[in-house]
């Protein structure tokens, strides 16, 4: 950026008082015969009040054009968003709109803004932004993944190289008169057949993570795939630079060749080694110092510097150089603190340049244009037969041979670097490298929808009927999903799984996930797959894992060691905010999952106060309770997670009962805890006054509204809410007679005020959690009615947004239960002439006569109910 090019016989290029002596260096570029001069002086402006054009000098002139080009992408990336296309496909067309072929049709615009006086500059900034961008890339491939991606990925990559590349330079040399009659055809078949046979793995990751493939095994595939094919297409690339040169002979070409094998070499053994020895010098805990990391980004430059040297291409140094930086501390601190800069404000230049470059109107002659989009296709569809016979001979279904053969042809960068240095190096001349842009955006564009409407992933289609906890029984094995954001959640949710009693009677197998926010940085969405890979896989090889991903992991794994009668499985789900509860709730019916755990989205202060700390994940909560397959409990943490309270020996829980499915779904879980012989129970039951004669006549009971976006229960035995609770209620006490360690406390309340003063006379101090029912009893029920017009926060429900309001206890933490009500099943107990389990049965013949046994379970309820209704 320190000269300021100009073209000569253009007269407003540069100033009137411009000296002989300023204007030196004289270049002929390649492409054309225009001479180019050069002024050391005109990088900054004197200001527009001294009467000079700003765009004259070459500082303010590259950061218009920055700005301009960083604005066009942005709106081309939102203007596609909804067509769920990749973000290279707005780069690539955002340098073509502002390029020859549409902006630059208006001479104005063009002398302006781009100048060709200007390309220099813009070229070499952008061409730095696409050294570090390749580094990036290079940084996150994991060369294990070649060892451990197994022979499926390594042929769908060979097949999907081999045979584009052999059909593709088939074909052109068949037509090779009339596509490559301006150009050396020998070097142009080369570089076809190279251009026409990669995958670009950057994009592909993206593409499927976009689609919410990248944890599946056709994602794993194509991942694996790609990244073979990736660097063996840098391999290629390599080679055909080293031939194509026109001028060179055979034994530079050589040299050439042996002296990038050296660098390769050198690469592996010389400075991979040292980056290992790098790492194990910082100390447990800390970071990478930002001399280390200045060092390390110098020799980005270096290795640059190297390659360029020897006759291959700068990027090529930089890319083999990010390969042998080892994963984990070292490659997440670089990524993180490159990657925006390089993808957000770099990068968008190259893919500028390369539409800069585009010209639609040179496309001329149709019958090599005509041909040349044959050979594209011939080459596509042998990438897609190839991936399909390899795909049948490992019996996979024909439609995710497909999916998988289309995904193999996402073009982008690479092909786009191929194609630049193919027209740099006169190759391809303006109209094979406009065809070739233009052809490659419509093979992209295709991917995405042709994907979603080809493959239907085999998902089970049998329902489960362990969809809530009431349906199974409380000391069989339980099928959880915890959900965590970040570390400060495991704690709680770890002491929540204490308390849930499992031992090898009542098993818990619990599938830890860690969601983590799409953001299109490769350094989160890369997590997903690599969290996809076994703990065997992961345990053996470097860990590739983000930190917060692997502190998570390693907790729940701790915890699965030390702890019998449990057994996890952790996984991460990479994906925007907006669509997250569908990766969990696809997730929960796949690994038939009773109950989803996830935590609040306010974390307690120091101050015992409340703080959001995402407003995002409220959102996600909402939806999730919305469309989940199974039960949700949403785990509101104020001291659950804190060390003395995992410690104690003894754990005091209070359940509140007002009725409803809800409840009883709570109730359920809180019958699992008082099998823990730490664990002592009180569930406070509360009455409306009018109890008793509303369930002798039988009224109406709590009845799901119209509006309620679960499936509603259909009773062929038309039993009210309220039977429902008598007979859960009194199952639950029958099985627990004689447990010194559950107590229950009766409330009779005529309304809102006297729940909250009944709750509030509570010894808050004794307990460590509450469990309540996310909507409590009848709907609009007198005692909650006046609750629910004050609801901050309606996913906890009136009862649960009480307790956490800062009016109540800061020490007790609160877990919010709801039900997924069962379509076309009862969700209550079934009745005794149903025929079903035989202690059910009898213990609800013994419930409908005075039981000895209700003695002990002592009331202080303002008022007794007597018989068996109620406690």
């Amino acid at each position: 950026m320190d000269a300021m090019p100009t073209v000569t016989g253009i007269s407003d290029d540069l100033p009137m008082n411009l000296t002989a002596a300023q204007i030196h260096n004289v270049t002929r570029p390649k492409a054309s015969g225009t001479v180019v001069c050069y002024s050391p002086m005109m990088i900054t402006t004197s200001g527009i009040w001294q009467g000079v054009n700003p765009l004259e000098f070459s500082l303010p002139l590259f950061i218009l054009q920055l700005t301009v080009i960083v604005v066009t992408t942005r709106i081309l990336v939102v203007l596609l968003k909804p067509f769920r296309q990749p973000r290279v496909i707005a780069e690539i067309l955002a340098g073509v709109v502002l390029g020859p072929s549409v902006m630059g049709q208006m001479e104005t615009w063009a002398d302006m803004v781009f100048p060709q006086r200007s390309l220099l500059t813009l070229e070499t900034v952008a061409h730095l932004g696409l050294l570090y961008f390749l580094f990036l890339v290079g940084l996150e491939m994991d060369i294990d993944v070649i060892r451990r991606s197994g022979k499926k990925a390594l042929l769908v990559a060979l097949a999907g190289m081999a045979l584009p590349f052999c059909i593709g330079i088939a074909t052109s040399f068949i037509f090779r008169h009339q596509v490559s009659r301006n150009v050396h055809q020998a070097s142009f078949l080369l570089f076809l057949g190279v251009a026409l046979s990669v995958t670009a793995f950057p994009v592909l990751a993206r593409i499927l993570a976009e689609i919410k493939l990248l944890g599946t095994e056709l994602g794993r595939i194509a991942m694996s795939a790609a990244i073979v094919n990736d660097m063996c297409a840098w391999i290629l690339l390599a080679l055909a630079i080293a031939i194509s040169e026109v001028h060179s002979s055979v034994l530079s070409s050589l040299w050439v060749l042996l002296a990038g094998g050296a660098f390769v070499l050198f690469c592996f053994y010389a400075v991979r080694p040292g980056m290992w020895w790098l790492i194990r010098r910082i100390p447990e805990g800390e970071g990478v110092s930002d001399m280390q990391v200045s060092l390390i980004l110098t020799g980005v430059m270096l290795a640059g510097v190297c390659t360029d040297a020897i006759g291959i291409h700068s990027v090529f140094g930089a890319f083999v150089y990010g390969l042998v930086i080892p994963g984990g501390p070292l490659g997440v601190a670089l990524i993180e603190k490159l990657e925006d800069f390089v993808t957000g404000l770099l990068l968008p230049l190259f893919f500028a340049i390369s539409g800069l470059r585009t010209n639609v109107r040179k496309i001329r002659d149709p019958i090599t244009v005509g041909l040349l989009v044959l050979v594209f296709t011939m080459a596509s569809f042998a990438k897609i037969m190839g991936t399909i016979i390899i795909a049948a001979l490992y019996t996979m279904p024909f439609r995710e041979g497909i999916a998988l053969g289309f995904l193999m042809n996402t073009r982008g960068l690479v092909e786009m670097i191929v194609l630049n240095i193919g027209r740099d190096k006169e190759v391809l001349d303006d109209e094979s490298f406009g065809v070739m842009v233009l052809v490659s955006v419509a093979m992209t564009t295709l991917v995405t929808p042709v994907v979603l409407s080809v493959y239907r992933p085999s998902r089970r289609l049998v329902g489960y009927k362990r969809r809530n906890l009431q349906r199974i029984r409380h000391d069989s094995e339980l099928r959880m999903l915890a959900c965590v954001h970040t570390t400060r959640n495991v704690p709680s949710v770890l002491s929540l799984l204490e308390l849930s009693n499992p031992s090898k009677r009542s098993p818990i197998f619990i599938y830890a996930l860690h969601l983590v926010e799409l953001t299109g940085r490769a350094s989160n969405m890369l997590a997903a797959a690599a969290a996809s890979a076994s703990k065997q896989s992961r345990s053996n090889s470097a860990s590739t894992l983000p930190a917060v991903t692997e502190h998570i992991f390693n907790a729940f794994e701790n915890y699965e060691r030390l702890t019998g009668g449990v057994s996890i499985q952790t996984l991460a789900a990479v994906s925007p905010y907006q669509t997250m509860h569908e990766d969990v709730s696809v997730l929960a019916e796949d690994k038939h999952v009773s109950l989803i755990v996830v935590p609040f989205h306010k974390q307690q202060t120091v101050d015992g106060g409340m703080e959001a700390i995402n407003t995002n994940i409220r959102s996600f909560n909402e939806n999730l309770l919305s469309t989940s397959p199974c039960s949700v409990a949403i785990l509101v943490d104020r001291g659950l997670s804190a060390a003395a309270a995992r410690m104690a020996s003894l754990h005091h829980v209070a359940l509140f009962f007002f009725g409803g499915p809800d409840d009883r779904e709570a109730l359920a879980y809180a019958w699992r805890m008082v099998e823990h012989p730490g664990v002592t129970l009180t569930v406070v039951r509360f009455l409306p006054p009018d109890y008793r004669a509303r369930s002798i006549s039988g009224g109406g009971g709590y009845r799901p509204s119209d509006a309620d976006s679960r499936a509603i229960t259909i009773n062929p035995e038309e039993k009210s809410e309220l039977e429902m609770d008598e007979e859960y209620l009194n199952e639950f006490r029958a099985r627990n007679h004689g447990n010194d360690s559950i107590s229950l406390s009766l409330k009779m309340v005529a309304n809102s005020e006297e729940t909250v003063a009944a709750i509030r006379c509570m010894d808050n101090s004794m307990h460590e959690l509450y469990i309540v029912g996310r909507r409590p009893g009848e709907s609009g029920s007198p005692m909650t009615s006046a609750l629910e017009d004050w609801m901050e926060h309606p996913e906890l429900g009136p009862i649960g947004d009480m307790l956490v309001s800062s009016d109540f206890s800061m020490n007790v933490s609160v877990l919010v239960v709801q039900q997924y009500v069962v379509a076309a099943a009862p969700a209550a107990v079934p009745a005794p002439a149903a025929g079903g389990d035989p202690v059910r049965q009898y213990v609800s013949n013994a419930n409908q006569r005075p039981s000895a046994a209700n003695s002990r379970w002592s009331g202080s309820a303002s008022g007794s109910v007597s018989g068996s209704v109620g406690f």
